[in-house]
């Protein structure tokens, strides 16, 4: 399935699809949960543009490379090109917020890290960015202070709030775009919370927003 972004009411939003700039490491339950430093900054790794995918009504994860972890995360929808811009300036930049799925293959993730080799095929496969609608920035609110979360077959596995980010939101776009070039259609996705952990064939997921429910199933 191609995939194209997408408002909430189901209409295509008018922006190419770019990478997925993403931020390991943004809350510290996480890292530590996964036996990790807490950064002094920023964490990024990047996904293609090809590993983003549909969330919904299913997406599929690899069966022959080990376990295959969810990561909820705020997703953010860049709506113009910036470089190097202040956290002043960020606001403007941001054409809307959705819910992505950062897919992680954690058994071949660790074994590249322990290697210490790159972790891209970890995490940057086809697929590997599962990406739900987007609502307008009003429509969420206040970034620094919104909760998230995620149930799997019923059960609550993830529930994040921004307010405890590492670096919010608005940091991030600033401080992204003194590395990467950021363009329209490009997306950041933000961090996740504690709680991940391996998915299977036949889950039911269910992601949620400010009342916006997203429903998937793994295929």
């Amino acid at each position: 399935m191609s995939y194209q972004h997408q408002w909430l009411d189901g209409t295509a939003i008018n922006l190419p699809v770019g990478k997925a700039v993403c931020v390991g490491r943004n809350y510290a339950a996480h890292a530590k949960e996964l036996g990790n430093v807490v950064p002094d900054a920023p964490i990024l790794f990047l996904k293609p543009s090809t590993a983003i995918v549909p969330l919904s009504p299913s997406f599929s994860i690899p069966s022959d490379r080990g376990s295959c972890h969810h990561e909820t995360e705020i997703a953010v929808l860049i709506g113009q090109t910036i470089s190097k811009i202040d956290v002043k300036d960020a606001a403007a930049a941001i054409a809307g917020y959705g819910l992505a799925l950062d897919l992680t293959l954690r058994d071949l993730q660790n074994q590249l890290k322990k290697q210490g080799y790159p972790w891209e095929v970890a995490k940057a496969f086809d697929g590997a960015c599962p990406l739900s609608p987007f609502m307008k920035p009003e429509q969420l609110g206040d970034v620094y202070h919104t909760a998230f979360t995620l149930t799997v077959n019923g059960e609550p596995r993830q529930h994040g709030l921004t307010d405890d980010m590492i670096t919010p939101v608005y940091e991030l776009i600033a401080y992204i775009s003194q590395i990467f070039t950021l363009e329209a259609g490009d997306i950041i996705l933000t961090g996740t919370p504690e709680g991940v952990a391996a998915l299977a064939t036949g889950d039911q997921l269910v992601l949620s927003v400010v009342g916006q429910r997203f429903e998937t199933t793994v295929a």
